[in-house]
């Protein structure tokens, strides 16, 4: 398969720079975690969609990957890459995408959908979540595994400031191969976008690891406007996913017309860790929209 062709998109006097894969009018438009983190890690996995006959497209944000990085910290925020995923969308009109949304991009995508809902074909929430407060309180129960000894000591280097101590940096590792991704050896792309992630991005929205959250967007909630969202919606997550089941079937009950699976085997990133039925769920979920076949589930 062909490298992805490249394209540039100016929005506020900042370029950006977009990836397409395949051609043609049924796009999947794939929308990356981090924040602050280079498309690549999302965008090879789902390559597969062109052999099923769909135009594959993804960008970096603003401040990360090969689009331009001002530094300034004012657009780092959830309203911001809103505005500029419509700018996206403007760029791709007439088309109707099918919206994937990973991690960070359920949020961005949720935020968008409510905004202009007839611009999504469809909606995927791949490992997501539509309450930051709820997310917290089950990533709490995910340290909480670690065992008593082991909290009180992360409390303590959290209250000091002194997240990089190694006892604290051990700790988050053990939880980012438990829930992030279970493979032994993260795939190529994968670590080519970690070490570009733009960590002042991360730190002002998110905040220091996977595991905290400090940044702007700690009390971002839209699970009970997701009943105005009525496309055709597949949630997804992993059962041992840092975004919890928990997460998923609070906003897969909350969508109108959605279904929802859980990957019995992977943790954050089944398009990685169950590649295979990964590929199988996503392709028949998208054939189905297109052929007007698509029924929901309830949760």
């Amino acid at each position: 398969m062909t490298d992805a062709t490249q394209h540039t998109l100016s929005f506020r006097g900042h370029t950006r720079t977009l990836y397409s894969y395949g051609q043609g009018d049924r796009v999947v438009l794939l929308l990356n975690g981090g924040p602050g983190l280079p498309s690549l890690y999302l965008r090879e996995p789902h390559r597969f969609l062109v052999e099923q006959g769909f135009r594959v497209v993804s960008y970096d944000q603003l401040d990360c990957g090969a689009s331009d990085r001002p530094g300034d910290a004012d657009n780092w925020t959830v309203t911001h890459y809103a505005d500029e995923l419509e700018a996206v969308l403007d760029w791709l009109s007439p088309v109707r995408p099918h919206v994937l949304g990973h991690s960070w991009g359920t949020f961005l995508a949720i935020e968008t959908a409510l905004r202009c809902p007839d611009r999504f074909r469809s909606l995927i929430l791949a490992d997501g979540a539509a309450d930051i407060p709820h997310l917290v309180h089950e990533l709490n129960t995910l340290r909480s595994h670690l065992g008593n000894e082991t909290i009180a000591m992360m409390r303590y280097f959290e209250a000091s400031d002194r997240l990089d101590h190694p006892a604290y940096q051990a700790a988050v590792t053990l939880l980012n191969y438990r829930h992030v991704c279970r493979l032994d050896d993260w795939p190529d792309a994968l670590r080519t976008s970690l070490a570009d992630w733009n960590m002042a991005v991360y730190r002002t929205m998110q905040g220091p690891n996977e595991f905290t959250f400090t940044g702007n967007y700690r009390h971002w909630s839209r699970l009970q406007d997701l009943p105005r969202l009525t496309m055709p919606t597949l949630v997804l997550c992993g059962r041992h996913d840092e975004l919890t089941p928990a997460c998923s079937t609070a906003m897969a009950r909350q969508l109108p017309n959605a279904r929802m699976f859980v990957f019995p085997c992977s943790s954050h990133m089944p398009f990685l860790e169950e590649p295979d039925s990964y590929a199988d769920l996503l392709g028949s979920f998208l054939r189905s929209v297109e052929a007007g076949s698509f029924v929901s589930q309830e949760v």
